[in-house]
């Protein structure tokens, strides 16, 4: 498989020209279940969680982010390797208890927590909310009181400048997320003066999809900082220690993947040292990843359904498109177009004597999955595979973007092929109206 790109290679086999998802020939189960559907394998799975584990230092907490891809499946499978979760919304909580995840097991964050959500989470005692503004400091309190509980939160903190690395920058600069710096004492006192709010934990997260391990051990240093002062201030040992996820996986052909071998050499010392101190005594150290753990275990699959020149530009059109992957089309926050790793999954490897722009159906310019690619000879059938496809693809897309049914999902398991997520039918889209306007 010499034309995708190196990183692929340790996760997926080509056998007979062909690409298998855990030992099963793609078209298998594009025959069964139709095109474009997402394919995840459970064994890359099972490689990235054992590498991370290894990494990281003992008594270190790992919980999967839900937002990379909260499919039920999915999330049970971590939930059975040990890893907590990590919700950002009431819709996102509600699949961690659907899913069986307990409740003391889920970290609640993000900077727009409604009174619904809180309360929902509390009644339902979620293991930990973290705190994002002063304001949500003072509403968490006041839904304590009308329900008679308590709240365990940790601090997101916006630390400053020296911390910041990777893709997309979360803190150091003026943000929605988390409370700056600056502000920390003030929302300590705001939270210690609240009797039914516990103050156990820090949330320490600048930046995501980092391939630089040396940023993340910045990172972490700086969080351990804060940690440290805090506890300082208030007196206590705080319980949890959150450094966020962040780590990434390359997509595009200069990223040089993330060393996790020498982070775990430079964490280690760090951790080891943190724990010498009254401090820390008895903190849990998490993180809490979704990329690292999801990104590489999926593929989109569509299929060729027209093949045109115009201009001297030839065309791919397949029957899937940024509705369902709105990353690989590149308008999820990049600003050059840079092509996922794409490849015909039914001309593995074979000579690349085409140099084509893969389109979806969508009536829009913006519907590209792939320019000026360099392909085996395409016919109208073929497959075409978007690689990096089991984060933030399905759930990051907008899926409802001109009615088109939505994708299934499927988990390969040794061999075993399993429909995880149904595909949508046209009468999806009227099954939300009120029963007046049906």
């Amino acid at each position: 498989m010499h034309h995708i790109r190196p990183s692929i290679a340790p996760y997926f086999d080509c056998s007979g020209n062909e690409l298998h998802v855990g030992g099963v020939p793609v078209s298998e189960v594009v025959a069964q279940y139709g095109t474009p559907l997402f394919i995840y394998d459970r064994s890359v799975l099972e490689k990235k969680f054992a590498l991370l584990q290894k990494a990281l230092p003992p008594r270190f907490d790992i919980f999967y982010s839900v937002k990379a891809n909260p499919n039920r499946t999915i999330l049970a499978f971590w939930i059975a390797k040990g890893c907590g979760l990590e919700v950002a919304s009431g819709g996102e909580c509600y699949q961690a208890l659907a899913a069986g995840c307990e409740p003391s097991r889920i970290l609640f964050a993000g900077p727009g927590k409604t009174d619904a959500e809180l309360q929902y989470a509390l009644e339902h005692g979620v293991g930990e909310i973290h705190v994002e503004s002063l304001q949500e400091i003072d509403r968490i309190a006041c839904i304590c009181a009308r329900l008679g509980t308590y709240a365990h939160t940790a601090v997101r903190v916006n630390p400053s400048e020296e911390a910041q690395g990777g893709a997309m920058r979360m803190g150091g600069l003026p943000s929605p997320f988390g409370i700056d710096e600056e502000d920390l004492d003030l929302a300590l006192q705001r939270i210690l003066a609240e009797k039914r709010l516990i103050l156990q934990g820090l949330h320490c997260f600048t930046g995501t999809q980092i391939l630089d391990y040396t940023s993340l051990i910045r990172q972490y240093r700086k969080a351990i900082t804060i940690a440290r002062r805090v506890a300082t201030q208030t007196g206590t040992s705080l319980r949890t220690v959150d450094f966020g996820g962040g780590f990434g996986i390359p997509y595009y052909p200069n990223d040089v993947e993330l060393d996790i071998t020498r982070f775990g050499e430079e964490i280690l010392p760090l951790i080891m040292e943190a724990r010498q101190q009254p401090a820390f005594a008895d903190t849990t150290f998490l993180v809490e990843p979704g990329r690292y753990l999801m990104g590489e275990g999926g593929i989109y699959v569509t299929r060729v359904t027209t093949i045109k020149e115009s201009r001297g530009k030839k065309f791919l059109i397949v029957d899937g498109g940024m509705h369902h992957h709105l990353a690989a089309s590149g308008n999820l926050g990049q600003v050059i177009k840079r092509n996922f790793p794409v490849a015909l999954l039914n001309k593995l490897p074979n000579d690349l004597s085409e140099t084509v722009q893969v389109v979806g159906p969508l009536c829009t310019p913006l519907d590209v999955l792939a320019r000026d690619v360099a392909f085996p000879s395409a016919q109208i059938g073929d497959l075409v595979g978007v690689f990096q496809s089991g984060a933030y693809a399905r759930t990051s897309s907008p899926l409802g973007f001109l009615s088109h049914p939505t994708p299934p999902e499927i988990w390969v398991d040794a061999g075993k092929v399993s429909l995880i997520r149904r595909r949508g039918t046209y009468a999806d889209f009227v099954g939300d109206l009120p029963e007046d306007l049906l």
